[in-house]
């Protein structure tokens, strides 16, 4: 007897989810648990990972948010998961496996919003588990988590009050390495969200527009209001959104006498990562090699 791959409770969480109500994730997993693998040995339901973890809440945990991905669950709110009609279409067949899942418009949509190209390169590289490298699998877990995590991120940004996505911004600026930020008032701001300066004195500044969209792509129009807004005080701007830009819009940004930066849901949420804005280390792992120089020293 094993434990079940992630992929494998994906009817089990579907089944338990299948009154329509929502449930917590955590309660969700023990239920999962006690009700379809409560008869694996003791030594396998207590395994814990190196963190500590337990292996198999985790791996329930990982299989909700894989089908959270393909639109077969949602949150309906913080911590919660409910199922979705998609989904319930999925229990009836009475089958969903991993080749489904990622062959799904759904799934494949949610992943690509927030992959850059190395990310894609990893996920699309097809892993065998005993020919690859401990460093193969190490990198492929962590690519995975990390897609994850900005998969979860740009789904918050998207459902956060568009004043406060506006502040998420400039403070992801500042923590880049920009000076101090002004909010521009919030009527009348004439297509300015926030005022960054270039340098810790002030001496140029940028200006920033964010637009926090869950489908609408930015149009040329916001672009060209934006340059418009920038006239006479600075040549430089950057265009902030959670979705993408149309082909015209990007046109009119690069085409523009001014500078103007374009980064979309993707970008943003690989920035935030990387400077650790909205996200936090949840653990540390350490891998050791040989000190030769300890033992030549001898």
């Amino acid at each position: 007897m094993e434990l079940p791959k992630y992929h494998e409770t994906f009817i089990p969480i579907l089944k338990t989810l299948s009154s329509g109500g929502f449930m917590s994730s955590r309660a969700l997993a023990k239920s999962v648990r006690d009700n379809y693998y409560s008869n694996l040995p003791k030594e396998l339901l207590d395994k814990k990972t190196s963190t500590g973890a337990n292996v198999l809440i985790d791996r329930i945990l990982w299989g909700k948010s894989y089908l959270k991905m393909g639109k077969f669950v949602h949150y309906p709110k913080r911590g919660s998961v409910q199922i979705t009609d998609k989904g319930k279409e999925a229990l009836n067949s009475g089958e969903l496996l991993l080749s489904d899942l990622k062959s799904d418009p759904d799934f494949i949509n949610h992943r690509s919003s927030v992959q850059n190209k190395k990310d894609n390169q990893i996920e699309t590289e097809t892993v065998d588990v005993d020919n690859a490298s401990p460093q193969d699998l190490i990198d492929t877990g962590f690519a995975t988590i990390e897609t994850e995590v900005k998969s979860e991120l740009l789904d918050k940004l998207k459902e956060l009050d568009p004043y406060f996505f506006e502040k998420v911004i400039l403070i992801l600026l500042k923590r880049m390495g920009y000076g101090d930020f002004i909010e521009t008032s919030k009527s009348g701001d004439g297509g300015v969200d926030g005022i960054i300066n270039e340098d810790k004195l002030g001496l140029e500044k940028i200006y920033t527009q964010a637009k926090r969209y869950t489908e609408n792509k930015v149009r040329e129009k916001d672009i060209r209001n934006f340059i418009g807004a920038m006239s006479g005080d600075t040549t430089k701007g950057v265009f902030i959104t959670t979705s993408t830009f149309d082909d015209l819009a990007i046109k009119k940004a690069r085409e523009a006498h001014h500078s103007i930066i374009l980064i979309d849901g993707s970008k943003l949420v690989d920035l935030m990562h990387q400077y650790d804005v909205g996200v936090q280390v949840k653990t540390t792992y350490k891998i050791k090699e040989l000190d030769n120089d300890f033992f030549e020293g001898e």
